[in-house]
Order: C-alpha cells, then structure tokens, then sequence
C-alpha cells in the first residue's frame, strides 16, 4: 500500500514538473530566461523530491524500530509463557512418577 502511495506522488511531481517544462517552452520569453526557468524547476523539484525521500526514510525507520520492538516484547513474552508452561509439565509429570513408583511398590509387596 505504501508503494502504491509512492507511484502515485512520483507519477503527480513528474507530470507536474512535465507540465511545468512545457509551459515554461511555450511561454514568450528569451532562450536564456527559459533555460534559466526549467534549470530553476528542476532544482526545486529535485530539493522538494529529496526532502520527500528523507521524510519518506525517516518514517519508514521510525515504523520498523516500533515494530521490531513490539516483536521483541511478544517473543520475550511467548518465551516466558513457553518457561512458565515447561514448568508446569515437568512437575505433572514427576507427580506422575511419584504415583507410578509408589504403584510400583505396592505391586512388589
């Protein structure tokens, strides 16, 4: 979803900055003032672009340390969970084999 997101703003800044260049062409000034126009537009769609990325970084990191924490937390709690239940399997069964034993003695008798 994200991607689509992203498709869609580079599709939009570069039709904008197409459409820009074709009317900066096809307005009435001298060679140089248009060259300088587009070279001017270009920049600020290159500056505007790379904040865009930066910001676009800075979010994408600040998600994936979240989420990475959130992971952790669920692992170390699902490993507690795993410990606690160990426990109590290994103390059914050695009641078990208490009883087992103690059978086993009475059979002998």
């Amino acid at each position: 979803m994200a991607n689509d997101s992203g498709n869609i703003l580079l599709a939009l800044l570069t039709g904008a900055a197409i459409g820009a260049g074709i009317g900066i062409l096809y307005a009435p000034d001298k060679g140089v003032e248009t060259r300088h126009k587009i070279k001017d537009k270009a920049l600020d769609a290159k500056h505007d672009l790379t904040e865009r990325m930066a910001h676009a970084k800075d979010e994408l990191t600040k998600t994936a340390n979240e989420k990475k924490e959130e992971f952790e937390q669920k692992l170390d709690e699902t490993i507690s969970n795993m410990s606690y239940k160990a426990d109590d399997i290994i103390s059914t069964l050695e009641r078990k084999l208490e009883e087992l034993k103690k059978k086993n003695a009475q059979l002998h008798k």
